[in-house]
């Protein structure tokens, strides 16, 4: 089995894809509305691929015990540079094990977004 993308409802799809493509740097795939009052951007190329769906009407809920996780080369540049782009910071960096290091910022819906430094 082959996890082919992961799907999101957002309230607004300009600063969703903004934050996803801008920030997290996720290719931007394509966007299109398939009908009156939604539209969906896919971004990310190859294994990593997320779909953003924005529907009028639609009251976007979520809870906290979801969340998404990006490996990065360098969880303190990772650090450094969301703070410096005043993004969200939901957890301190640490490290649970000798293997594995990151901490959690949120989306503009607040979605938790796992960075992970695997050593």
């Amino acid at each position: 089995m082959k996890n082919l993308w992961t799907s999101i409802f957002v309230k607004n799809m300009d600063e969703s894809v903004k934050f996803y493509h801008e920030i997290l740097g996720l290719e931007m795939d394509r966007r299109y509305s398939p009908g009156p009052g939604m539209e969906i951007a896919f971004l990310g190329k190859g294994e990593t691929k997320f779909e953003l769906m924005c529907q009028e009407g639609f009251e976007v809920s979520h809870t906290a015990s979801v969340s998404t996780g990006f490996q990065v080369a360098s969880l303190e540049e990772s650090y450094q540079q969301m703070k410096t782009l005043g993004v969200k910071i939901a957890t301190e960096p640490f490290s649970p094990s000798p293997y594995i290091s990151f901490f959690f910022i949120e989306d503009p819906d607040g979605y938790r977004i796992q960075l992970v430094e695997l050593k």
